[in-house]
């Protein structure tokens, strides 16, 4: 019975031990899934979607968390298929059309950036309450207007 006991403790030192690694996140993946919390909004990229000339092969993905208590946008972009980026954004502007920049975003110069940029109150108001409005495209000396883009949405 001791053996038995000792040993199920032993378990349950070792599990204890182990437990906290299982759990530990790195930067990338606590932006992705928004420890800080907020709501979360997200585009598939493409070159198509570009309203001008992009990037027939370019595609990509980003995943933004507003968190409109904070003053914050977390995001992740990753993409691929393309020249190395010099430049990422979120703009305003429906579809099809170029829109102003309301947001810069670290450019993914080798695939992939992220990051947590401040931004105004309202701001964050105005795009969780209309994702559709706004769109994040990345720029390269490529495809300097975009080399592909992605309307947001929930």
């Amino acid at each position: 019975m001791k053996k038995m006991i000792f040993s199920a403790a032993a378990i349950l030192l070792l599990a204890s031990f182990s437990l906290p690694l299982v759990n530990e996140k790195s930067e990338v993946e606590k932006i992705r899934i928004g420890v800080n919390g907020g709501a979360m909004l997200s585009a598939e990229m493409s070159g198509a979607q570009e309203s001008g000339i992009g990037d027939p092969d370019g595609m990509g993905y980003v995943e933004l968390v507003l968190n409109q208590g904070q003053g914050t946008i977390s995001y992740t972009i990753e993409v691929a298929n393309i020249d190395p980026a010099t430049a990422a954004h979120i703009h305003i502007a429906p579809p099809g059309v170029a829109g102003p920049v309301v947001v810069g975003l670290s450019a993914p110069t080798s695939g992939m950036s992220s990051g947590v940029v401040e931004v105004d109150k309202e701001l964050i108001k105005a795009i969780r309450q209309n994702p559709g409005a706004y769109y994040v495209n990345v720029h390269n000396p490529a495809y300097p207007a975009g080399a592909v883009r992605g309307q947001l949405s929930k």
